[in-house]
């Protein structure tokens, strides 16, 4: 642990500096360490003297602000935490855009092996109700205007992106043309399911963190986007709609798996934007072009056209 005032790095003054800002933690000894694990921020476990538990500090990391709307974030995690899916949150530093959370001990975060536990994959499926049945939060992106985003971003950028680049677009079109013909279910969504995003207690319960890419966006979209993350194969897909909707339907499998296309889609290329601005110590474009390697796989799927129909 570094006490406050032993700052070495760039990184550390300028935590300092936000520490040194908020009014009731002024005068008493602080200790902070980093938390490893992310790749667009720069997180801080920091202990106040007094306090009855540890603190959880995000900074910006350099660009989010291309992608991320801290006020739409911070609603997002406020929602959370009142329906008990999310950790308590601060607002000392909401003015700068920096987020502080408790940091939660006795849980860890999760890993792509936890959910092969069939178990666990039913109290995923449990969180997500919860969630998308709260209120609408007051950003509506979906994954066609992060699509649309990342896509400019790349262009002003001149960020690097595959030859077959415009046969990407036109399948990512036809999508787009399928799903909103067929109606959006706009509910809030996670839209980052991260292994390290969820955080698992001994219970079994899970408790979700990290919320800046969070809105209302199509409910097929946020559990497509977690198996996608999960790895999982088509038979345990057919299984998390059966326990997400109480039944299984091919109609539903379809939109599940040109969403699973879309979110990969969206990633690689925001994958492609954080390699030209990003500081932090990760392959983006390493990271980006096997998204969009999975993303052929499914385009590329004979059953792609007669997914789009189903829609």
């Amino acid at each position: 642990m570094i006490a406050l005032g032993q700052a070495a790095t760039d990184a550390e003054h300028a935590f300092e500096a936000a520490l040194r800002t908020v009014p009731r933690w002024q005068g008493r000894p602080t200790r902070y360490r980093p938390v490893l694990g992310g790749i667009s921020n720069v997180n801080w476990r920091v202990e106040i003297e007094g306090e009855p538990h540890p603190y959880f500090v995000k900074m910006p990391g350099r660009g989010t602000e291309m992608f991320i709307d801290r006020a739409a974030a911070r609603a997002a995690s406020r929602q959370a935490e009142v329906i008990g899916l999310g950790p308590r949150t601060f607002d000392d530093l909401d003015a700068h855009g920096i987020e502080i959370a408790e940091f939660v001990d006795g849980r860890r975060p999760s890993t792509n092996r936890d959910f092969t536990d069939p178990a666990l994959r039913a109290e995923a499926m449990r969180v997500y109700r919860r969630f998308h049945a709260a209120p609408l939060l007051p950003l509506t992106k979906t994954v066609f205007d992060m699509i649309d985003e990342h896509d400019r971003q790349a262009a002003e950028l001149g960020a690097l992106l595959p030859p077959d680049q415009a046969w990407l677009t036109r399948q990512t079109r036809l999508a787009r043309t399928a799903l909103e013909a067929s109606g959006l279910d706009l509910v809030p969504c996670f839209n980052d399911p991260m292994p390290g995003n969820f955080l698992l207690g001994e219970d079994g319960s899970i408790l979700l963190i990290d919320f800046e890419y969070a809105s209302n966006n199509d409910r097929l979209y946020d559990i497509a986007i977690w198996s996608g993350e999960m790895f999982f194969p088509e038979s345990v897909d057919r299984e998390l709609i059966e326990q997400y909707f109480g039944r299984y339907d091919d109609a539903l499998f379809a939109r599940l798996m040109v969403h699973k296309a879309l979110a990969d889609v969206k990633w690689s290329t925001w994958a492609m934007v954080q390699n030209r601005i990003s500081t932090l110590d990760f392959d983006f474009y390493k990271y980006g072009i096997w998204k969009h390697m999975r993303a052929r796989s499914i385009m590329n799927d004979p059953r792609w056209p007669l997914f789009l129909k189903a829609l």
